[in-house]
């Protein structure tokens, strides 16, 4: 913390309140530090902290030579998951069909496997395996990140051959029967907030997702997708 003074979080709690039960609606403006500082008799230092900290929550934003605001909040845009396993970018696919024009990038590099990635493929740790990193963007904007990571022998060398995992698994022999995500929220990486324009106190999805044929599993990749832009929807057949 910028300071060990605890009367900065009466400005914090009371401004995040307000926030949130709308008495000050997106885009309102926040007090100055000199007026903070009147209405809760603190000090520079404690108002000045204020206001970082609820930057750093993703609350408010500054714009320079004008003050502080209230975040806009968006509306969140539903990805659902599993829907189009047969294209080769199921989040485009998914996003295409909800009338959004999205594009990708993509480039393939040999590694090794390396202690996690090997825990999770179940091969050893020096195994060399294809990665290959996307980056998904909508109007010119990035939405996503993903990284995948498969045997060097399924793994696609051409954009002709960049069909669905599914379809290209199926042509090597290989019968996908199952499909494994595990989601979490961290705070972003400073790559992947610049990568992905985050505002400051954004957290991102990470979906941890494997494919399996059998018991065995033959691809699996990290995906990153901007916490304040998208729910996550599974959908479970009964």
């Amino acid at each position: 913390m910028a300071t060990s003074d605890p009367v900065y979080l009466r400005v914090v709690e009371d401004i995040r309140r307000q926030i949130t039960d709308g008495a000050l609606p997106p885009g309102a403006p926040i007090p100055s530090r000199a007026q903070l500082t009147r209405k809760y008799q603190v000090g520079e230092t404690a108002a000045r902290h204020a206001l970082r900290v609820l930057a750093g929550e993703g609350l408010i934003i500054g714009r320079v030579g004008s003050g502080h605001y209230v975040r806009e909040r968006p509306d969140l845009t539903a990805l659902y998951r599993w829907r189009f396993l047969d294209h080769p970018a199921p989040f485009a696919a998914d996003l295409q069909s909800q009338g959004r024009r999205v594009t990708w990038d993509w480039h393939s590099e040999p590694t090794e496997a390396g202690p996690d990635i090997a825990r999770r493929l179940r091969l050893s740790e020096s195994t060399t395996l294809t990665k290959t990193h996307y980056i998904f963007r909508g109007e010119g904007k990035p939405l996503q990140l993903a990284t995948s990571y498969e045997p060097l022998e399924f793994a696609p060398h051409s954009e002709e051959e960049r069909r669905s995992l599914v379809a290209r698994m199926f042509a090597h022999g290989v019968k996908i029967t199952e499909v494994v995500e595990s989601v979490h929220t961290r705070v972003p990486r400073p790559v992947e907030s610049d990568a992905l324009d985050l505002a400051a106190g954004v957290h991102v999805l990470h979906i941890e997702r494997t494919h399996w044929a059998g018991d065995r599993p033959v691809e699996t990749s990290d995906i990153v997708i901007p916490g304040d832009r998208f729910r996550v929807t599974y959908s479970m057949p009964v």
